[in-house]
């Protein structure tokens, strides 16, 4: 029997690129068939460049779509795709970015590395792993940041940043979803941070990053120091909770 999985793609103004996404992960869904039966959820903050409109326009089998009122960030964006697939039976949830800097191609290979595990981050600082045309500030940015965040919060993995991963429904379901307090990119570590609290095992597969060549990056500095901000409060908070701060 088909394991059932479910790929949510958040968008905001991705309407030259999602074409091409949805059909990659078409593809390789019937190249699937028979040991995974892949579902995309489409959540889109209602995109001013039509980007809900031209990925319905594509037809495409076991295609849904969320359409939310307006830019609310990354975090409620996944947090509302995680509910819906929670509301039905979907047995594996995967991340996944729009902008043709994940791969459908290595979508197996992170499925499959589920075995045994909660969950799967596909990781670029690993070996096997790697990026392409990536800015060396951007790489700055997301080496930098994770190395802090495993130091503040006593977390192992090399990529904590990384867009591209796959949960367990038991995974998600463990994890208070209405509590998350990240909207943008220190969404993506606090949900490790989350699933690492309530006890998951967790694993790191290779990923190449390819730099998107359409469309502009959401990451701005702004958002940067949010997230720096949240895994600060993250780290002090769980420090008080094992009493390292007492004398």
């Amino acid at each position: 029997m088909s394991t059932k999985v479910l790929i949510i793609i958040p968008t905001y103004n991705e309407a030259e690129r999602i074409s091409q996404t949805l059909l990659d992960l078409s593809l390789i869904g019937k190249s699937l068939a028979g040991e995974f039966e892949i579902d995309i959820l489409h959540v889109d903050d209602n995109s001013p460049d039509g980007t809900a409109q031209i990925a319905t326009s594509l037809s495409l089998a076991n295609f849904h779509q969320i359409l939310r009122p307006g830019k609310g960030g990354l975090g409620p964006a996944y947090i509302a795709g995680f509910k819906w697939a929670l509301a039905r039976d979907f047995q594996i949830v995967v991340e996944m970015d729009a902008d043709g800097s994940h791969l459908a191609t290595e979508l197996p290979g992170l499925l499959r590395s589920l075995d045994g595990a909660g969950l799967v981050i596909g990781t670029r600082w690993i070996t096997g792993g790697s990026v392409v045309n990536w800015p060396w500030y951007r790489q700055l940015i997301s080496k930098v940041g994770t190395r802090y965040a495993q130091i503040a919060l006593q977390l192992p993995f090399r990529d904590l940043t990384s867009g591209f991963r796959a949960f367990t429904r038991e995974t998600l379901a463990n994890i208070p979803l209405d509590r998350i307090q990240s909207k943008g990119y220190g969404f993506q570590i606090e949900l490790v941070m989350q699933a690492s609290q309530s006890g998951s095992t967790i694993k790191e597969f290779p990923i190449t990053f390819f730099e998107r060549t359409v469309g502009r990056s959401k990451m701005t500095y702004r958002i940067a120091l949010e997230a720096l901000a949240m895994i600060t409060k993250w780290g002090i908070q769980k420090r008080l909770r094992l009493g390292i701060f007492r004398r």
